[in-house]
């Protein structure tokens, strides 16, 4: 969807699928981003006008421009500014508004919810030599393929296990930066289940017994056998530890060999040794979930774990087809909406690429 698009008859369903005239009108008054219509004579337009520089690579300037030549508005660069800047509360509502119109069908009678983030980075040469971001703390939601949630944080926002609200009931699925035994229990408390990429040291293993558990010894134990299914425990900050099942396989032979040739490389990037532990690690998957071995057998933990590629493509579409990068300017009250204009148009395009097959044959664990 570019700022060309948004003059064709596609504008109408754009509205229809936002609540219409009327609830635009009404959440753009209650938000404070349409108090006095002088200019701007409905919230109709505003919206329009902002999704047309926020989506399109001409700047204010040109927006302006291009909104006074096809009658929409007349409006100068500098008051578009200010009508952008006071938008980011009232975009931030239609988000939610769309997010809550699509929540997704249960699996099983079930969600599975994605977790992850990605990031843009700050305008401004300071604000790239400090990696300074926008961080967009993401759920991506199945079988509905849809964005569930999305929160927007600078690079001081911590990706989190329970950052995201649960929801009862789903299957909670994240990579190894999500592997943190406090947030997985807040969430397990919250009546959902997990399922958790990790590293063999990300964690204090421990047996039933409360004793360290050597997790290398374990996968030596299993290599002929190329799979382990047992119960485990995460020791935590506070509280108990963790009860969870253990659940590792092998790679295949050009996967595992993929997978030690980029620790060697990060090893050599860091400036570190790379140790034997590492190197064995590397041709297993290992995950750690609360889902049971009765309902959710091993090979069933290992599909669900690929289904996570999913929210990667979301991201990608998000990039790609939207056409999301780093908000120009340094003023967060407009880099706000700029970004919250393309997680908007993300959701309003999710449905009509559905049918697409865009998902990778992982015949190979990663």
């Amino acid at each position: 969807m570019t700022r060309e698009s948004l003059v064709t008859q596609d504008w109408e369903h754009v509205v229809a699928q936002l609540g219409g005239a009327g609830f635009l009108e009404l959440s753009a008054h209650e938000s404070g981003a349409l108090l006095r219509k002088r200019v701007i004579k409905s919230a109709v337009d505003l919206l329009r006008v902002v999704l047309a520089y926020c989506l399109g690579e001409s700047g204010l300037r040109l927006t302006a421009t291009w909104a006074s030549a096809i009658g929409l508005v007349d409006i100068s660069n500098v008051a578009l500014l200010y009508r952008l800047r006071q938008c980011g509360d009232w975009l931030c509502g239609l988000v939610g508004h769309v997010l809550a119109s699509a929540t997704p069908k249960a699996s099983r009678g079930r969600i599975i919810r994605l977790i992850d983030a990605t990031a843009v980075p700050k305008a401004g040469v300071a604000a790239r030599q400090q990696n300074e971001l926008w961080r967009i703390h993401s759920a991506f939601d199945l079988p509905g393929e849809r964005f569930g949630h999305f929160e927007l944080t600078d690079q001081h926002g911590a990706e989190t296990f329970d950052r995201i609200p649960v929801v009862k009931g789903e299957i909670r699925i994240g990579d190894r930066a999500y592997l943190q035994p406090d947030r997985m229990a807040a969430v397990l408390d919250q009546g959902a289940d997990v399922l958790v990429r990790a590293s063999w040291k990300s964690a204090r293993w421990r047996d039933a017994k409360g004793n360290p558990l050597d997790l290398i010894s374990e996968l030596r134990k299993a290599a002929a056998r190329g799979r382990i299914d047992r119960p485990i425990w995460i020791a935590r900050k506070r509280g108990a530890p963790l009860a969870l099942r253990l659940v590792a396989i092998k790679k295949p032979a050009q996967a595992a060999a993929a997978a030690r040739r980029k620790a060697h490389l990060a090893a050599r990037k860091e400036r570190r040794q790379l140790s034997q532990q590492t190197l064995e690690a590397a041709d297993w998957v290992i995950l750690v979930t609360s889902l049971s071995s009765n309902e959710f057998p091993t090979d069933d933990i290992i599909a669900l774990y690929r289904l996570r590629w999913r929210i990667e493509l979301g991201f990608k579409r998000l990039k790609s087809l939207v056409g999301l990068k780093g908000p120009p300017g340094l003023d967060e009250r407009s880099a706000r909406p700029y970004i919250l204009a393309h997680l908007l148009m993300i959701l309003l395009i999710e449905p009509l690429i559905d049918e697409l097959d865009d998902s990778p044959r992982w015949a190979h664990a990663a």
